[in-house]
């Protein structure tokens, strides 16, 4: 089985620098072999975000390429957190969506299925993480998505 920087090279992704916390908290920590990354914004490696509420002002594959985005992100605090080594990284326990949209909007797990196949093809193991796609009527600074998760760490 190929470890995830392999599998980075193989799909020749570009994994960004992570995005410092907009806010009084920490981008991750670390408890016991658990891995908490904070929740990460839909911000490309320019740093710009992708916002509006899905929906009204975007639309399903904009929100998808949000939560695609979130995922880079995730990834980038991953190897942070683990110095650079991702191959640390045993499996993702849980992702957690949040899309700002519409009142009338819902394909959340829509939106996160992007997320969740980009952490799965890196991390995933013989089972999928758990998962939760939650709609909000707003996100931190606009953003369109906002994903965390839970790593395991060998």
């Amino acid at each position: 089985m190929k470890k995830p920087s392999q599998k980075i090279s193989d799909l020749k992704l570009k994994i960004p620098n992570p995005p410092d916390p907009v806010g009084s908290y920490s981008a991750y920590i670390f408890s016991n072999n658990l891995l908490f990354i904070s929740g990460q914004l839909s911000i490309d490696a320019d740093g710009k975000m992708t916002t509006g509420k899905i929906g009204k002002e975007l639309n399903l594959e904009q929100g998808q390429e949000a939560a695609y985005l979130c995922a880079l992100n995730i990834i980038a605090q991953v190897k942070k957190a683990c110095k650079g080594d991702i191959d640390k990284v045993n499996k993702c326990i849980k992702l957690t969506g949040y899309i700002n949209s519409s009142d009338n909007f819902t394909d959340q797990p829509k939106v996160i299925n992007k997320a969740s196949k980009l952490i799965s093809n890196l991390f995933g193991k013989n089972e999928m993480h758990t998962r939760a796609a939650i709609s909000a009527n707003s996100l931190p600074l606009g953003s369109a998505v906002e994903i965390d998760a839970i790593f395991e760490i060998n």
